[in-house]
């Protein structure tokens, strides 16, 4: 698979976050959606998720206020994570031998590659912090956040409510700081 590569920018350090992100499979219409819930199963975020493509739940440590990176992706309509990014060995933080290989990110911290552990029933729930922990979502690679947006509009996907000049992040912890979320990987509705 092909490397795509982008930077998180963060206090005084450059992340690279180099997340596979192939075409289109179908070459359109995407067949699913990352959603986010509320606890009411209300709709908060909605992006269009076409076969391959990923993208990296994102929060700031707790003690070190550093940010960390689980990075997903839709692989045959189910949530694989693949890889997270532990830019130290902080309170929490480590490898778990067996589960994917470390390699070091080149910048003190590393990356646990290879995880591919299909996530159950492909969602999970998530308690979202307060601004300072920012629980986001990060798109990065290719194709962009706007190209899916602009592919889902012409196949009568959406509308979407985020903005489709390709943000990289979408704030969680500005839509539900504190409350609990379900992020899921579903079928695209008709």
């Amino acid at each position: 698979m092909p490397r795509g590569r982008a930077a998180w920018l963060a206090p005084g350090l450059w992340l690279m976050l180099g997340i596979a992100a192939p075409a289109l499979a179908d070459g359109g219409c995407p067949t699913h959606e990352l959603r986010v819930r509320d606890a009411e199963g209300r709709v908060l975020v909605r992006l269009p998720m076409p076969e391959g493509a990923g993208w990296c739940l994102a929060w700031n440590h707790s003690v070190e206020g550093f940010p960390v990176h689980d990075c997903y992706r839709n692989r045959g309509g189910h949530m694989v994570l693949e890889r997270s990014h532990l830019p130290d060995f902080a309170a929490g933080l480590d490898h778990i031998p067996g589960r994917g290989r470390q390699v070091s990110d080149g910048q003190g911290g590393y990356w646990i590659e290879a995880i591919d552990e299909p996530v159950p029933g492909d969602r999970y729930r998530l308690r979202v912090g307060a601004r300072r922990v920012a629980h986001r979502l990060v798109r990065h690679g290719e194709p962009r956040l706007a190209a899916l947006l602009a592919e889902a509009r012409v196949c009568g996907a959406g509308p979407y409510d985020v903005d489709s000049a390709a943000p990289v992040v979408v704030s969680l912890s500005e839509r539900a700081a504190n409350q609990r979320v379900t992020l899921a990987l579903e079928p695209t509705l008709p």
